[in-house]
């Protein structure tokens, strides 16, 4: 595929342009001595609280990496007190369960509801006693029922917010066309590159001109999703949300629905009844065809959670070397080697977004491939 030189003129321009806002996409220094979340003292398994900053740096980055049921934004570790949102738990168990997550006093307590009671454990609702106690297993996880969890979390709250601008940025683009004469105005200037650019160098190649145009909705909405949430995973307000793999699992299953729903004959003889392939070998090639259907999807999936999840972690963890060298040399090379990583991460947040709209085009494309005349003679 051959990348014109406007948009990426465009896409470098915007990053040097975002450069001075850097310093602002990691989380504070003061929130490594975020206390860990502990459980119900009656619990048996509870653990003890780290009290090494090695420990809790790595307390931090998993509570980062993990689902959040409440909205902290911080932590008096003086006092214990919590600075942040409770956001709704909306449980199914026996009928409909609601109440907010401030009942459950970010994990230390047991929330009671309709004589009803729930732990909160690693960011899951298990249902308890009213002692609260969790009952392990031999692989040492709780065997206690866990409710379907339809609560309102940390990730739904950023894809609601990355979903509201989207909806505003595109609407007010497309507002501009029918005013304006096809001449984009405002802020979706700003856009429009990209959007041509998803267009021409995208879709067109690897879908086709005949057919390109009813994936584009798709195409466009999956790649500006991605790439805004992966760009709100690197403030510090600490939304992970492309780094949860329930996440990019969704996503992968509606590219593989929309390539399964519609992909013409000739993609489905490929698969079950190949050309030009001996016929014995057709039915042993025909369930590795099909098992390939599915592994595309979860290529998808891997590589758009991998990648953003290593990318915290690493991140997270040089800042975190700040705070363990506790020298003027060590901490200034780890906040240099953090701010070029913290580049790097916008540039991936980029990457990621392009490589899932890539891919997902190229599996539409195969699905509409039309029938080769060459083939009919094998």
């Amino acid at each position: 595929m051959v990348i014109s030189n406007k948009p990426l003129r465009f896409i470098i321009a915007t990053l040097v342009a975002c450069l001075p806002l850097i310093s602002f996409a990691n989380p504070e220094m003061d929130s490594v001595k975020v206390k860990t979340e502990v459980a119900h003292e009656s619990a048996e398994a509870a653990h003890a609280e780290p009290t090494d900053v090695k420990s809790k740096i790595k307390e931090f980055i998993n509570h980062h990496l993990l689902d959040s049921h409440d909205f902290t934004l911080s932590v008096n570790e003086e006092t214990g007190e919590h600075y942040g949102v409770s956001l709704p738990i909306i449980l199914w168990d026996n009928g409909l369960q609601v109440f907010l997550s401030s009942k459950f006093h970010h994990g230390e307590e047991i929330a009671e509801h309709n004589g009803n009671y729930y732990v909160l454990h690693h960011e899951k609702i298990y249902k308890t006693q009213a002692d609260g106690e969790l009952t392990e297993g031999e692989n040492g996880f709780p065997t206690n029922v866990r409710p379907i969890d339809f609560s309102i979390t940390k990730s739904v709250i950023g894809i609601m917010l990355v979903s509201l601008f989207m909806f505003l940025l595109f609407g007010s683009l497309a507002k501009s066309y029918s005013k304006n004469n096809g001449i984009a105005s405002g802020v979706g200037r700003v856009f429009e590159p990209l959007v041509l650019y998803v267009r021409d160098e995208i879709a067109i190649p690897n879908i086709g001109e005949k057919n390109y145009k009813k994936y584009m909705s798709y195409l466009l909405t999956i790649f500006f999703f991605i790439l805004f949430l992966n760009i709100l995973g690197l403030m510090p307000l600490g939304f992970n949300v492309t780094g949860n793999i329930a996440i990019t699992v969704s996503l992968a299953i509606l590219t593989y629905i929309i390539t399964t729903l519609t992909a013409n004959k000739n993609y489905w003889g490929h698969i079950f009844w190949m050309p030009g392939v001996p016929t014995p070998m057709k039915f042993i090639l025909a369930p590795i065809e099909l098992l390939g259907t599915i592994i595309k999807p979860f290529s998808l999936m891997i590589r758009l959670y991998a990648n953003m999840l290593a990318g915290h972690v690493v991140l997270m963890s040089i800042i975190g070397l700040m705070f363990i060298f506790k020298s003027w040399i060590g901490s200034t090379l780890s906040f240099g080697l953090a701010f070029a990583l913290s580049i790097l991460e916008i540039l991936v947040a980029f990457l990621q977004a392009y490589i899932f709209t890539m891919l997902s085009a190229l599996y539409f494309g195969a699905g509409n491939e039309e029938h080769h005349h060459d083939e009919a003679h094998h």
